[in-house]
């Protein structure tokens, strides 16, 4: 036991600390190179950083969430109506992701707590590693299966009419979130590990040489590279598809508005998503696959290392703050402004002449793309 008085305090808290680093539960704090500061420069976070980009995140998409509603209630087109589910989860996902993670930070910053002290066993830490890769991955998929739902719209227009609907949008957003989770579990099951980062106010997946951690920190990139690369080839072939609908002489007049403007989201989506996690996603792979420093400790990670981990991550934070200002600020009612001939037309069903009257009528009807 120890002594209560004020020289043996902090020996005793220390003691408390290599034992809880030094027992097997407490797998996610690592030895070296997590002080808050070094030679006795600042550290390069604050409270009110962390704060600031919180409650303009969160206004952000609150306020989005509330646009969408609107604009759900007023659309009668299954495409739309479909595209607007999608548009719901990503907000829905960049605000619970920065409410989650946002607190916690916050937390850290204006209390100071010791993790090695709260979190002994790891609780915390996985968990907000885990929010991390969850809250990561959503953006990244969901923003691959709206290219893929806009795709088939523009590009198989009739067959996309007859099966899409809001239960199968529902369910394909849901899919996405229990994919996303699965991936997040796997450090969770044994497949990688959670770990404190610097500045010790956040966990994430741990870039450690060892063959586990390589393994998810590649899954972790590659997945999200390849839904940013796909979200790009779908979203270019539906982009020139409609340019080149738009330049046909017969039907340089039948355009519609909304296929415009839900082209010029997604395709706003995808190049907010392209600049803010590429980078992080693209770091995660080179690290993971160069030749370990022999010359670092087992659970050792170089300090510039971890110090483009934190630059990188702030990066990613801008993709959910600034995704919801893509649906607020291209909009129907906003694009008309500054392009007033933007007027609602014949749905790109009218393209298809050989198809019966009937039919025509049956799609034009359904609006194909709205």
């Amino acid at each position: 036991m120890c002594i209560e008085n004020r020289m043996e305090t902090s020996l005793c808290l220390t003691m408390e600390i290599e034992e809880t680093l030094s027992s097997p539960a407490a797998s996610c704090f690592r030895h070296i190179n997590m002080t808050t500061s070094v030679g006795g420069q600042k550290p390069i976070t604050s409270w009110w950083f962390s704060t600031i980009f919180s409650i303009i995140g969160l206004s952000s998409n609150l306020f989005a969430f509330c646009v969408l509603v609107s604009a759900s209630k007023k659309t009668r087109s299954r495409s739309r109506s479909s595209f607007l589910i999608f548009l719901g989860g990503l907000v829905i996902t960049d605000f619970t992701g920065l409410l989650v993670t946002g607190t916690i930070v916050v937390s850290y910053h204006i209390t100071q707590f010791n993790w090695q002290i709260l979190d002994q066993n790891c609780y915390l830490c996985n968990f907000f590693g885990l929010s991390m890769v969850f809250y990561g991955q959503c953006p990244l998929l969901l923003g691959a299966s709206m290219a893929a739902e806009r795709f088939f719209g523009i590009t198989k227009p009739f067959s996309h009419s007859a099966n899409i609907s809001k239960k199968r949008a529902y369910c394909i957003v849901v899919m996405v979130w229990c994919f996303a989770f699965l991936l997040a579990l796997f450090p969770i099951m044994g497949i990688g590990s959670y770990t404190l980062q610097y500045p010790k106010s956040w966990c994430f997946l741990t870039l450690l040489q060892d063959l586990k951690n390589k393994a998810f920190g590649l899954i972790f990139s590659f997945i999200g590279i390849f839904s940013v690369c796909l979200s790009f080839i779908l979203n270019t072939i539906s982009v020139v598809t409609l340019c080149r609908v738009y330049h046909d002489r017969e039907s340089v007049q039948r355009r519609r508005d909304s296929e415009v403007e839900m082209m010029v989201q997604l395709v706003g989506i995808m190049i907010i998503a392209s600049v803010c996690w590429l980078p992080l996603l693209i770091f995660i792979a080179q690290t993971v696959l160069q030749q370990p420093n022999n010359e670092l400790g087992d659970r050792e990670i170089p300090r510039e290392t971890e110090k483009l981990l934190l630059i990188f991550l702030r990066v990613v934070t801008w993709n959910q703050i600034l995704d919801p200002w893509v649906y607020i600020l291209f909009r129907r009612a906003v694009l008309k402004r500054i392009y007033p001939s933007l007027n609602s037309r014949p749905s790109i069903v009218s393209l298809y002449p050989t198809l019966t009257a009937s039919l025509r009528r049956k799609y034009t009807h359904e609006s194909v793309i709205n």
